[in-house]
């Protein structure tokens, strides 16, 4: 695998784990795609880094687990903030 790519999901890898982040999050701050991210986490991580992926693969059930919590209060924070839209 070229090293360019390894680099990437090394670090992708890093700032999931670093901030306890969502992959859409991981995606905004290292400038790639939400499914370069995933696939580069999911797919390529194993491959380069077991021990690492062991950990980024946790929190990425965690944060499957709860995602329905994220979007209602997602949800609730937009109504709060505009009212009168529906």
């Amino acid at each position: 695998m070229d090293h360019l790519v390894t680099d990437r999901v090394k670090k992708s890898a890093e700032v999931i784990l670093a901030g306890q982040l969502t992959v859409r999050e991981v995606a905004t701050i290292v400038g790639y795609s939400k499914s370069t991210v995933h696939k580069d986490l999911t797919e390529r991580l194993p491959k380069i880094d077991p021990l690492l992926y062991n950990e980024v693969s946790n929190l990425l059930k965690y944060n499957k687990k709860i995602r329905h919590i994220r979007g209602g209060l997602s949800t609730k924070l937009k109504y709060a903030t505009h009212p009168h839209q529906h």
